[in-house]
């Protein structure tokens, strides 16, 4: 019998956690020649950075490689379990290191659920350069992240894992752990499961592997892994496909006007195990593109409804989900603003960059002013009814385009008549009220 690796103890998505840069699988954004990070591990000196992404996509593998390729000390907090005293150790630590001449990278996971306090207290060491500061985080660290700490590191977002990069995952487990081989049809199911998450891959594949090691299993088949792992793996296709067909049928139904068809596709893709943050960002978009501003509400709802789950959790915060749900399906619709942006973006694409004209450039000093910057620039609010009729604020030479149409539902209604008045203003001609 082959005698057990002394790391056989450790979980499979640790004994595989990438020890070069070369090991590392996606990310390529960022880690591939000449990119940012791969660029920072290349100068030889380490800066303070967040590391923002969902889960299972490689942040602390990134922050445990930086500290090898800087031969730094490596200490790693979890925001989750961890407080004050934790900081103050790692301090202490990084004190001795530095004594020693040695330098400390310190990683916070989950950084989010520090407090402002908690947040504050890094940052006098992370100015001195007592060490190193990696944050790692699954929100947004415009808005979890103290402004203070904020600027002073590097933020990096990280993409979840795309289906190629976790089949390189799963062939590598293969290789380097004793797993049974897997047909192609339950990698492509493993695939979709994992959702971008090489963690939950992994974990899965252990699960896969200590099953098929009591019962003698040769392969793992798509018939064998769905007994297994039971009835939500069943609800996912291979390849993912059932998934993003149930999402764009929530998307139509909610274009459509029918809350009780969207309400049946959001209830069956939770069911399903569809990650209720996934849902929640689905309907920020919706909100977005079919409504607009025919409700300007309906983006404060969803944003609203992301943030109670977030607060809540599961069972009870997905019924925030089903009232967004409802409201953007009642709503009325309007996809002026989307078009509109696409339109401009395309127009941008192709038309060159055009200098601002003078009367609209900004004159903080006085060669500014000397060189006519701002000159003509018409005030708006000291205008009649705060309007600077006639003027103009397109780059000079360009033709007058008009990306934004306003369509005749909801408060774009209204909106449109705002327009037209104005329009009638730049005319010359007297305003209708």
């Amino acid at each position: 019998m082959p005698k057990p690796s002394p790391h056989s103890h450790q979980p499979l998505a640790e004994r595989l956690r990438p020890q070069s840069l070369g090991q590392v699988i996606g990310q390529q954004h960022l880690l591939g020649e000449g990119m940012a990070l791969r660029l920072a591990f290349e100068s030889g000196q380490p800066h303070s950075c967040i590391l923002w992404g969902p889960p299972g996509v490689g942040k602390t593998t990134i922050a445990r490689l930086m500290a090898d390729a800087f031969d730094a000390q490596f200490i790693s907090i979890s925001a989750v379990l961890g407080g004050v005293k934790d900081i103050r150790e790692a301090v202490e630590q990084a004190q001795v290191a530095l004594g020693q001449g040695r330098r400390t990278i310190l990683f916070v996971d989950e950084v989010h659920r520090f407090n402002k306090s908690q947040q504050d207290a890094f940052l006098s060491h992370v100015e001195s350069g007592l060490f190193t500061f990696i944050g790692a985080t699954t929100e947004n660290p415009s808005f979890e992240v103290n402004s203070a700490l904020l600027s002073r590191a590097a933020v990096y977002v990280l993409q979840p894992l795309t289906a190629e990069d976790l089949k390189q995952i799963v062939a590598r487990a293969l290789v380097e752990s004793n797993l049974s081989a897997i047909e192609d049809v339950a990698i492509d199911r493993l695939v979709a499961y994992a959702d971008g998450d090489a963690r939950r891959l992994l974990n899965t594949l252990e699960t896969l592997a200590v099953a098929a090691q009591q019962e003698k299993v040769e392969q793992i088949t798509d018939v064998w892994l769905l007994k297994v792992l039971g009835e939500r793996m069943r609800r996912y296709d291979k390849g993912g496909e059932q998934f993003y067909d149930s999402i764009s049928a929530l998307h139509k139904s909610v274009r459509g006007s029918d809350p009780d068809a969207a309400l049946y596709w959001l209830v069956r893709m939770l069911d399903g195990g569809a990650d209720p943050r996934y849902m929640a960002r689905r309907l920020i978009r919706m909100a977005s593109e079919d409504i607009g501003l025919a409700d300007p509400r309906a983006l404060r709802m969803a944003l609203d409804a992301a943030e109670v789950y977030e607060r809540l959790g599961s069972p009870e915060g997905e019924l925030t989900l089903a009232q967004c749900v409802v409201y953007l399906a009642v709503a009325p619709k309007s996809n002026a603003v989307y078009k509109a942006y696409n339109e401009a973006r395309a127009l941008v694409k192709k038309d060159g960059t055009r200098p601002v004209p003078m009367h609209l450039r900004n004159a903080p000093t006085k060669l500014m002013k000397q060189l006519d910057y701002g000159k003509g620039y018409r005030y708006a609010h000291d205008e009649e009814d705060g309007f600077a009729a006639g003027e103009t604020y397109f780059p000079d030479g360009m033709a007058e385009t008009h990306f934004y149409r306003p369509v005749e539902r909801g408060l774009e209604i209204r909106i449109a008549e705002k327009l037209r008045q104005l329009k009638a203003r730049n005319a010359g001609e007297s305003p209708k009220y």
